[in-house]
């Protein structure tokens, strides 16, 4: 194999690594919000303004959550990462969610990870707002 080839296969692997991790902070945090008293009503929604890793309910609110896992600060932390651009489309979305529950409160919360450990997730509830 030349190696081009091989670095294209390690990249491809590298991709699935990163994919497999992020499900599992998914899981976790989809874990963390049910044994909170939420309610998972979405997990990965899509639209035409990207995606939203989970959609919760608390007591007649929509939980907007942003799962967010860095295994290092090399290139910024879990926080620097959800940046003015991304709560865009983030709020965008949500918009659009909404047009099911036009009348349903709602807030965004970002669920940081420096590790796939539950006793490890920051839960920062109206992270920000639309």
């Amino acid at each position: 194999m030349n190696r081009a080839a091989e670095r294209a296969k390690r990249a491809i692997l590298g991709r699935a690594k990163r994919a497999e991790l992020g499900v599992r902070a998914e899981d976790l945090c989809a874990e963390l919000l049910r044994k909170a008293g939420l309610r998972v009503l979405a997990r990965n929604w899509r639209c035409r303004h990207g995606e939203i890793d989970l959609v919760a309910e608390e007591g007649g609110t929509l939980v907007f959550a942003e799962v967010r896992y860095r295994r290092n600060e090399r290139f910024g932390g879990a926080a620097e990462s959800v940046t003015l651009a991304k709560q865009g489309r983030l709020i965008a979305a949500a918009r659009l969610y909404l047009m099911r529950r036009p009348d349903a409160d709602c807030r965004f919360d970002v669920l940081l990870l420096d590790s796939l450990e539950t006793d490890r997730i920051r839960w920062i509830r109206n992270a920000f707002t639309a």
